[in-house]
């Protein structure tokens, strides 16, 4: 029965990662919780492996269109690898009820990022055509950095929702390459994420294989077809529905236990 759920929840999952990208993986560890049974403990790496292996496969296209900028990614990931562990490790010390609560909250963040409409490109740390002043803007990318990594830790999320807004209106890069160095910043952080939870944790290796390889199949047929649907809307909707599951969290954790 676990196999067929965790078979079932991967396609999902995958489904709604394909039709939005990286933010729709952020029920995975609700999912995972609350229909599977799992521990946050073995719902978190789970999640990662998802997130990061559909960032992996989502990147390639950005990359060989030259939508990465690399150096900002290398910041970014310098940053967040460190509080990747961190988070990890602090976690690790929290009881399932806080850490659920948090990713409550992170969820509801998200959330209202997906119902505001992409802002104009920022130009704060741009200097004409010639890049980024990185001496002015050092202050404000590592500690964006900092923050996504020690999200990744804690609650198993990738950040796309709050990487992107950075590039874009911190740090003045256009849109398409945001969302590619978004990308590799995740995959990295994801990978430095699945690490730092593996050790002391067991996981049932067979139901994490039977929900990770339904998402990641999921995930590229539904990418394939969503570019016939309206996207802004779909991701109106499942705003909405991320706020339910949000609610649904925060009751059964703080009123029902």
């Amino acid at each position: 029965m676990n196999i067929a759920l965790a078979l079932a929840l991967g396609a999902v999952i995958g489904v709604l990662l394909g039709l939005l990208g990286g933010g729709g993986s952020i029920l995975a560890v609700p999912a995972l919780v609350y229909v599977l049974g799992l521990g946050i403990e073995q719902a978190i790496p789970m999640s990662l492996i998802v997130v990061g292996t559909a960032s992996a496969v989502g990147v390639l296209p950005k990359i060989r269109a030259g939508q990465v900028q690399w150096r900002l990614a290398a910041v970014f990931a310098l940053a967040g690898i460190p509080a990747t562990f961190i988070g990890s490790l602090i976690g690790k010390q929290l009881p399932q009820s806080v850490l659920l609560s948090g990713f409550a909250a992170v969820m509801v963040l998200a959330g209202v990022r997906m119902l505001q409409e992409n802002a104009s490109t920022g130009t704060a740390c741009r200097v004409g055509d010639s890049g980024i002043n990185w001496r002015r803007c050092a202050t404000r990318s590592i500690p964006a950095g900092f923050l996504v990594g020690l999200l990744t830790g804690l609650f198993g999320v990738g950040g796309g929702f709050l990487i992107i807004p950075a590039l874009v209106l911190m740090l003045g890069v256009e849109m398409p390459v945001a969302i590619g160095t978004s990308l590799v910043i995740i995959v990295v952080n994801s990978a430095a994420g699945i690490l730092s939870h593996l050790s002391g944790t067991s996981i049932d290796w067979t139901i994490a294989a039977a929900f990770v390889g339904t998402a990641i199949v999921g995930s590229l047929i539904a990418g394939h077809l969503g570019t016939r649907l309206d996207h802004r809307r779909l991701q109106h909707w499942f705003a909405y529905l991320v706020f339910a599951v949000a609610a649904y969290v925060l009751v059964d954790t703080l009123l029902l236990r």
